[in-house]
């Protein structure tokens, strides 16, 4: 089924963790289940289902299938080229256009790391700094079975990093500065002062990465 041919209405909601209440889904919590080829006739409607709920976000860089109560090993995920953005983001030195992975799985390449703000459309109202690897390698498979591999680093990494450990049941909140959480309106609220005072801070929340003293705000949830 064409993604344009799902009603928005029939999309499900997103499966959250409330860190106030303990709410802890097992969805969100377990590994994924594998997929095999070729895909089945279910298995490519979930990923329309996916492909539809990304596309109808607004500043959003990524989603994997348990967010969406679908515990497979599928995300999608985009870091288009934009030039605009890249004058926000240092760290911005790759871009990928749309893309559905299967299975997919990466390994860091060395141990540098560095941290941003993330947020995610799981884990209800929060932002923190979270600390990635700057550069990764990654393996996945297409729609058709083909094998995807590659190297990835700053912005795209990160991107990777998150949806990927989503489909192994970790959350950026396992990752995060517990001293940095935030709520999003507070995080944003001090996005707008600081770009209001023009003041040299950590870029984006979610899927972004860099500190750095050119770097400028940006914003994204994964």
């Amino acid at each position: 089924m064409p993604t344009n041919e799902i009603i928005k209405t029939e999309l499900p909601n997103y499966v959250t963790v409330n860190l106030e209440t303990q709410q802890n889904p097992e969805i969100l919590r377990e590994v994924a289940k594998s997929l095999t080829f070729p895909l089945s006739e279910e298995d490519l409607r979930d990923i329309n289902i996916i492909e539809a709920k990304f596309d109808g976000e607004e500043n959003c860089a990524g989603l994997a299938a348990p967010q969406v109560g679908i515990s497979k090993k599928i995300i999608v995920f985009a870091a288009p080229e934009n030039p605009d953005l890249k004058k926000f983001r240092p760290d911005f030195t790759q871009s990928m256009d749309k893309t559905i992975w299967i299975n997919p799985s990466y390994k860091a390449i060395g141990v540098d790391q560095h941290e941003d703000y993330e947020a995610c459309f799981s884990v209800q109202n929060i932002a923190a700094l979270v600390r990635r690897y700057k550069k990764i390698h990654y393996k996945a498979y297409s729609l058709s079975g083909e094998l995807i591999e590659g190297e990835a680093e700053g912005f795209l990494a990160r991107i990777m990093q998150h949806e990927i450990d989503h489909i192994n049941g970790k959350l950026f909140i396992d990752l995060a500065q517990k001293s940095t959480i935030m709520s999003v309106d507070d995080y944003r609220q001090m996005r707008a002062d600081a770009m209001a005072l023009e003041t040299e801070w950590r870029a984006v929340p979610y899927s972004t990465n860099f500190v750095g003293k050119d770097s400028t705000w940006s914003w994204w949830i994964i």
